[in-house]
């Protein structure tokens, strides 16, 4: 981490080089980065059904849009993004514990971070307060 200024998830430059157990005392700042899902995500993260395939996808996206789940929907590229709450975290996760809810059923976008992203290879670390 850039010493002089602290992490801002806006500007890259200022982000950590990851390294395993980092996430253990991390705020979650990548967990207020825009989630990109397809549909597979939604079948994994059980928002969608399988059988479902064959429907258009606007429709899913309706439907889950209305849910409050899906905040847009790319019909060109098929893939959706998820809602924020208004804090700008992800829809999943914990306000208090700064963990995902859906860990082991996250889309593909969170399971490749930080390998994959705005800046591969290095993440938003902001060390939580004691």
């Amino acid at each position: 981490m850039n010493n002089d200024r602290p992490t801002d998830i806006q500007r890259t430059e200022s982000w950590t080089p990851y390294r395993k157990g980092l996430c253990n005392d991390c705020q979650a700042l990548c967990c207020r980065l825009p989630v990109e899902a397809r549909f597979s995500d939604l079948v994994r993260m059980q928002l969608a059904d399988d059988f479902e395939r064959d429907e258009p996808l606007k429709n899913i996206a309706k439907r889950l849009t209305k849910q409050g789940v899906v905040a847009h929907f790319n019909a060109r590229d098929g893939i959706f993004t998820l809602t924020q709450h208004s804090s700008g975290d992800c829809y999943y996760l914990d306000r208090h514990t700064r963990r995902c809810t859906i860990y082991e059923l996250r889309p593909d976008t969170c399971r490749q971070h930080p390998a994959v992203g705005p800046r591969p290879g290095y993440c938003a670390y902001l060390k939580k307060p004691e």
